[in-house]
């Protein structure tokens, strides 16, 4: 199988777009293989759109097949036309965030069996064969528990794919040479707080001191910065098909006043296992063979 071959799991729709967004349409339009698995179906996010808010999970419980289309409509908007839900549209729901009740009902992906998730992904790791495989760290990022499964079943599906005698019957193994993590420095984080506070933001995001939040790494811990500019137009349109969940009008992105974060024109990622030719890399694949 010929050609770069990209694996990115995530736990919830609109995740894929906020960290590695620019990332899976730099390589769709480069013709890689690219393979974006979805964990859940994202049932536990919060609605910003008044005329869907009855979509809730406190509601009527159909959030899901909206977030479904959402995602449709995102990869169409970075070119991605390999998409996958882990094993099968409705196999594992949202947890919500930590420590709510929704973590303890049946079928979420918090509670599901680590081996079962994984042996769906692979599955498709052994279908895809990818050389760079991209997930969260073991915080999820920021420490919600969908994300933190998401490593977790990325990471022991990686490992039980490598195995020739491991599950034969779910194809011929594959070891995948580079794993990285999603990542946030803390000097970019700080840049974003900064910038927030410079046009009078108040929210809980701009008032936090950018020493104590636990999901940044140091500069140094980075081991690829990704610049994808020239991908900001399919970014953006990604994020706009997500639109129950990211709002590009007011508030973090605020891009109609210009009050918030821009949408991020550099991704990050730590290196989780294999080896650079240097570092930091702005290639994912830099130094693998083709």
């Amino acid at each position: 199988m010929a050609g770069r071959r990209l694996l990115v799991v995530h736990a919830h729709p609109d995740d894929e777009v906020l960290t590695t967004g620019g990332l899976l349409a730099a390589h769709a339009a480069a013709g890689d293989q690219v393979t974006l698995v979805t964990c859940t179906l994202g049932e536990e996010g919060e609605i910003l759109l008044p005329e869907i808010a009855h979509l809730a999970a406190d509601q009527q419980d159909d959030l899901a097949s909206h977030r479904v289309a959402e995602l449709a409509a995102a990869m169409s908007a970075l070119g991605v036309t390999d998409s996958r839900l882990l094993g099968g549209a409705g196999t594992y729901r949202d947890s919500g965030m930590m420590g709510e009740p929704s973590n303890d009902r049946d079928g979420t992906f918090w509670r599901a069996d680590l081996r079962e998730a994984a042996d769906h992904l692979v599955a498709v790791i052994r279908e895809t064969r990818p050389q760079v495989l991209v997930t969260y760290d073991d915080f999820g990022g920021y420490g919600h528990p969908d994300h933190i499964q998401a490593h977790r079943v990325a990471t022991y599906a990686a490992v039980l794919a490598a195995v020739p005698s491991y599950r034969p019957d779910l194809g011929p193994a594959w070891d995948i040479p580079r794993w990285f993590w999603t990542a946030f420095p803390a000097s970019e984080v700080r840049r974003g707080i900064e910038a927030l506070r410079a046009v009078g933001d108040t929210s809980d995001f701009a008032t936090m001191d950018p020493d104590d939040l636990p999901f940044t790494v140091p500069d140094d811990a980075v081991a690829a910065i990704v610049d994808v500019r020239e991908q900001l137009p399919a970014k953006r349109g990604a994020m706009e098909a997500h639109a129950s969940q990211i709002n590009l009008e007011e508030g973090f992105f605020a891009l109609s006043n210009n009050e918030g974060m821009p949408i991020f024109d550099k991704e990050y990622f730590r290196l989780a296992k294999g080896t650079l030719p240097r570092s930091p890399v702005t290639d994912l694949f830099d130094g693998l063979p083709g």
